[in-house]
Formats: C-alpha cells, structure tokens, sequence
C-alpha cells in the first residue's frame, strides 16, 4: 500500500512539473507579446512599433566591412625623422565599414552638381555654397613646373573621372561626408517605401532649397522634411518587419527602431585608418599582432614577391629623387601623379590604396602623442559635441535660405557651416554636462594636451589677473586673423609675423595618415602620421569615408570560441 502511494506521489508530482514547465515556456514564448509588459507588439491599432525581424546592418554603398578588434598602434620601425610622434600604444577598434577607394573625382563631382542645382550660385544667399566646395585645382601649381594640364583637366575631365580626389581640404570632406548621409538614407527610404516613388529631388528640374531631405530632420520633425511636404511623405505599418502601406496607422514613419536608416557617413579616426591599413585580419603571427607589420601588405619590401606579379609595385609612391615612376616602357609603378583608384592590389580587408596615390584625411585633431592612459577604446581626439536647436514653439529649429551661416576660413575661403533643411546645431551645456564623470565641456578638443590646466604656466590656486592669452594656451601657433568689413564686403587679413611662435600646432590642424605619389617608402607604413592645416589642401591629399557598424562585432551565428547551445 504504501508503494503505491509512493507511486502515485511521484506520477503527480512529474505530472505537474511537466504542467508548470509547460506553461512557463507557453509563456515566455507568446508571439508578438512584450516580455517586459505582456502587449502587443506591432499592434495594428497603434502598438508599440518594432521591427523584430531586423537582421543585420546593410553593407553600405561602396563599402567593405572591416571586422574590430585589438592592434599596436604606433611605430615599432626605425623613426627615421625623428618626430617620435607615434609611440606604440596598444588600442581596440570596434567594427566598421571603410570606403574600398579613396573618394574619386566622378564622386565629388556628382556632390557638385548636385548644390550647383539645388542651391543656384547666382542666388544671393547661396553664392558661397557651391564655391565652396569647389577644390582647390590651383594646388597643382609649381613655381619652377609646368602642371597647368592637371590644373584645367584633373578634377573633371573623364580621363581623370576614377582618380582620387585632391584639392579638397578637412572641412570640405566632411561636408561631403554629411552630404553623401543624406543621399544614401534618401535612397534607402524610397526604396522601402517611405517616400513617394520619383519625388525626391530631381536634378535637373525646378527645385527649391527647402525641398531636400536630411537624415536628422526627418527622424527629428519628420513632418519638415522637403520643406513641410508631406505628401512625398508616406505612412507605413510595421508589422514585424514587414512593412504595408496604412495611411491612417500611427507612429510609423521611419525611426531608428526601424533599422533602415544607416548611421552617418564620417571620415575615419586616425585609429581606425591605421587599423583598417594594417589589415592584421590576413596574418596570425605572434610578431605580426604585436604590431611589426610594415605595409599594408605582408612583407618587408614594396614589391610583388608572387610569381606571375614579381617585381610589380604594390603601390604608387616616389622611388626616389626625380623618379616618380620608373623608366618609360616597363614603369615601375604604372603612374607619375595619381593612379585610378584599384590599380594595386587590395589589402586583406578588402581596401584598395592604403599605401600611395594619396595621403588621406582622417578626423583627428593632431597632438604630438597618443594619450593612451586616458582611452584605449575607439581612440579619437577632436570631440566637439552638439544637440540640435529648439525653437520657441518647442520644435527643433530647421534652417532656412535666409539663415544660412558661412564661416570664413583663415585663407580667405568662405564655406557654408549648414544648409537649408537641415536642423540647427548648438553646443551642448549644463543641461547635458551637469554632474558627468565622462564628459564636462562640449569641445574636448585640447583635453589632458592644450587645456589650461595642462600648460606649464597652469598653478591651482593662483591668481589669474594678468595671464595673457599665450600663457593659456598649451601651443604657440601663429594667429593669422582674417574679418569681413560690414561696410564694403573686402577681407581684412592679418598675418602674424612674430618670431616667438614654437609651432604650427593649433586645434585646427588635422591628421592625414598614408604615403602619397609624392612621398618616398618611409611614409607608406601605416603608423606614420602627419598634419596639416584643416582649412588648406594639397595635391597629395585626398580621402575615404567610414560608417560605423551598428550590432555584434561581427554577423557569425554565436561568438568564436562559445559553444552552440
């Protein structure tokens, strides 16, 4: 008897686990319910929205994926030059996509002709906006060379079409690089149905500056977008990630929720440059991940080792005094001036040119050392952060043709800081720094190297009366000035001679990483770094943009070395 109870004890008992186990996975599992809440989601009747069937960030155009991870930044070769400006530091990058060429000029042209058409020259308040993006060609110019062929033809004739852009300066390619943003996610929305098929700007015809898209204003005030046109504007349902059209639905213009809106195109940090250049992914050796590649490519020399490319260049570069490019009729390189883009190999990421043909423009602010003791993740120095403006109404404030703001550069070239549609920036305050450990200020520019409390002047507790303004300053660049008269529109400019100026390092000079045509081997190794003005250009300096990769390090079903579950 008592067996049989025993027996009938443990039926029910299994019984119930089972029941409970049961109920318990029926529940965790109710489709299209919250697990927070219990709620529909992607409810038809106005549920909260949520594109569940995201799977992984599109690769963007004309970019290859470039997969994080940890390398030695820095030099580990002879410093030659002696500038000691790149001391190893080991650093991690987070995964990103990089351009597979450097922007060529059909690129940079096609931006041309697109603000020559949206935003008419012979408009008073447009004047400078395409002049001032226009490259500067007089850059091929030599006092004892005759280079006026490239001076007239190189930016756009068709034979130079696939050649890297040069002539374009810092703030010009980051204007770019915001313009290229909102063609793309332009794009991408139309094609998922979020605007109305053949109504975004089309070149060529009547067009109003107010009428173009910007990424920020429409996840912002979606509703301003092409000038307040909402009938290019279209509606759409969720559902799951299967989007359908439902005019009366709500809360369902495209949002960052919906996965289809790309982050912005950006020139690359100066980490993820030398990262993406030293393309570790292909090698595995101990020496090798310590950081004693010296090209992109393996290998010690600048020539091909593999049989049927033996001897071949593997980029283009100086081969030495007067020699930019070997003998006529078996050249050593294939180019005396720039090359079309992808006419060396590629290295192991996928990345054509990343030593020779240009140098390029990376973000960074440019500091002689690499502050590794304050960040050694996504390394950047040149932070200045903004939030967009608030109206009196309490909605972001969206420029407009009559208050477009230009900047006046240092040489004289007036450039726009914003464009009609886009939304208003100011910089941030108290309201977002108050009582924050990692950030205090919205220009972070000269942190820990250029900040008062970092010059040798600097005495907690002293007396300020009396300190000018070099004593605050961290480096003693020159201060060229340059004014607009209100009163007759001339350029007053103000050039500064002094001879007590120790260096041409400022916050406004940029590093640009990379060998160029004009450049001898040295500066092909990707840890070698220079700077230059940011509002000045060259010959010999272009660049490439980044995306920075939303989601897992890399798109693998389960991470490497985990077991699947």
């Amino acid at each position: 008897m008592k067996i049989k109870q025993i027996m009938t004890m443990k039926a029910l008992l299994i019984l119930s686990i089972t029941i409970g186990l049961s109920s318990c996975s029926k529940s965790s599992s109710t489709k299209g319910a919250s697990r927070a809440t219990g709620w529909k989601i992607n409810d038809k009747n106005g549920g909260f929205q949520h594109n569940s069937k995201f799977t992984k960030q599109e690769t963007p155009p004309g970019m290859v994926p470039i997969e994080g991870g940890t390398f030695t930044m820095g030099k580990v070769q002879d410093d030659v030059m002696h500038d000691w400006n790149n001391s190893p530091s080991q650093q991690h990058i987070q995964s990103f996509y990089m351009d597979e060429t450097e922007v060529t000029n059909l690129m940079y042209t096609e931006y041309l002709f697109w603000l020559k058409t949206v935003f008419p020259p012979t408009e008073e308040n447009y004047k400078n906006i395409y002049t001032g993006a226009i490259p500067d060609t007089l850059v091929w110019r030599n006092r004892l060379g005759y280079n006026e062929t490239m001076t007239n033809n190189y930016l756009r004739h068709p034979a130079y079409a696939e050649y890297p852009v040069v002539g374009v300066n810092w703030i010009q390619a980051v204007e770019f690089s915001k313009w290229r943003t909102d063609r793309v996610n332009e794009n991408m929305l139309e094609k998922n149905g979020y605007l109305k098929k053949d109504s975004k700007v089309k070149l060529g015809s009547d067009v109003t500056a107010e009428s173009t898209f910007s990424t920020e204003t429409y996840l912002a005030a979606p509703t301003k977008t092409y000038g307040g046109n909402e009938d290019i504007l279209l509606k759409r349902e969720m559902n799951g990630g299967r989007r359908e059209v439902a005019d009366t639905a709500k809360n369902v213009y495209a949002q960052i929720n919906s996965g289809l809106i790309l982050p912005e195109y950006r020139l690359p940090t100066e980490a993820e440059w030398e990262y993406a250049a030293s393309s570790l992914v292909g090698i595995r050796e101990f020496n090798i991940y310590k950081g004693q590649k010296k090209y992109p490519w393996d290998g010690q020399y600048t020539r091909s080792g593999k049989r049927q490319q033996r001897g071949d260049q593997l980029a283009n570069f100086k081969q030495g005094r007067g020699d930019y490019g070997g003998v006529a009729g078996w050249s050593d390189d294939g180019a005396d001036i720039t090359n079309k883009v992808k006419s060396y190999p590629a290295n192991d990421f996928g990345l054509y040119d990343m030593a020779g043909n240009v140098a390029e423009w990376v973000a960074d602010v440019y500091r002689p050392m690499v502050d590794d003791e304050a960040n050694d993740f996504n390394y950047y120095r040149g932070n200045v952060y903004m939030k967009n403006k608030i109206g009196e109404d309490g909605i972001v404030e969206v420029v407009t043709s009559e208050n477009v703001k230009y900047d006046t550069l240092s040489n004289g070239k007036i450039l726009a800081r914003n464009f009609p549609g886009q939304i208003a920036q100011v910089p941030v305050d108290e309201n977002e720094t108050y009582l924050r450990q990692n950030f205090s200020t919205s220009d972070n520019r000269d942190y820990r190297d250029g900040d008062k409390p970092s010059t040798r002047y600097f005495d907690f507790g002293s007396d300020e009366e009396g300190e000018t303004d070099d004593t605050k300053r961290m480096y003693e660049s020159p201060k060229h000035s340059i004014a607009v008269d209100s009163a007759t529109g001339q350029l007053n400019k103000k050039y500064d001679k002094s001879d007590k100026r120790t260096t041409l390092v400022n916050n406004e000079v940029r590093v640009y990483k990379g060998g160029s045509w004009r450049d001898r081997a040295y500066w092909l190794d990707p840890a070698s770094r220079r700077y230059f003005p940011q509002d000045m250009a060259t010959d010999y300096i272009g660049f490439r943009n980044a995306m920075s990769k939303v989601g897992p390090k890399s798109n693998k079903k389960s991470p490497r070395g985990n077991p699947k579950f």
